[in-house]
């Protein structure tokens, strides 16, 4: 399930490239890549529903030693799919914005500042969505660190590279700065090998230690 969700945080930013070329591009790119845009939102949202299937596939585990760290992956996850929910609608009407542009025959002006303002509104919600998937992949990483589910040293890479990822990728372009794509790469390439120690070796699960730290 986590390499699934990996895959669902790269490809349809892929595909959402016609929408995303720059600020006011999409309103003669989009339109010609309907359906690609249509079916990056749907795998966007399925991508959450997947991140609330891994909570609560975890939560039987984790609840064994927190039931609140248990409960808290879960709430975040949906929270993530409510943000996304959020910035799906708005890529929606950017692609309808451009629809309409390539059908009206209005002063061009008037579309440049609707883009402006829908394009900008997009981004904000954009990097709320994004906030909220460093805050569920971190705390994910922290449980397993916390109670040992995985060797402690792979938890703790793995968390390093999620908090490169928000001070190299998020936080600056929350800020309006430019972002280090490779800041991404490297969370990527952690959760990929957490995903192959537990499909290979399991949630190292010991009973005596859950009862000692339960809360």
């Amino acid at each position: 399930m986590l390499v699934v969700q990996l895959a669902g945080l790269i490809v349809p930013f892929i595909l959402l490239l016609p929408l995303t070329a720059g600020p006011s591009a999409f309103l003669s790119d989009a339109a010609g890549a309907a359906l690609q845009i249509k079916t990056a939102v749907l795998l966007l949202l399925a991508n959450c529903a997947l991140t609330i299937g891994i909570s609560l596939t975890a939560f039987q585990v984790i609840r064994q030693f927190s039931y609140a760290m248990a409960l808290l992956l879960v709430s975040v996850g949906v929270i993530m799919f409510a943000l996304q929910s959020v910035d799906n609608v708005h890529i929606l009407s950017m692609l309808s914005l451009s629809q309409h542009y390539g059908n009206a025959v209005g002063p061009n002006e008037y579309f440049q500042a609707l883009a402006a303002t829908v394009g900008a509104t997009r981004r904000w919600a954009h990097y709320s969505e994004l906030i909220v998937i460093d805050i569920w992949i971190f705390l994910f990483f922290s449980v397993l660190f916390r109670f040992a589910l995985v060797p402690r040293a792979l938890a703790a890479f793995a968390m390093i590279t999620v908090l490169l990822h928000f001070s190299g990728m998020v936080l600056p372009a929350f800020l309006g700065y430019g972002s280090v794509t490779l800041m991404g790469a490297s969370m990527g390439a952690a959760q990929l090998v957490v995903a192959i120690w537990l499909m290979a070796k399991g949630f190292e699960n010991h009973p005596e230690t859950a009862s000692s730290v339960h809360e």
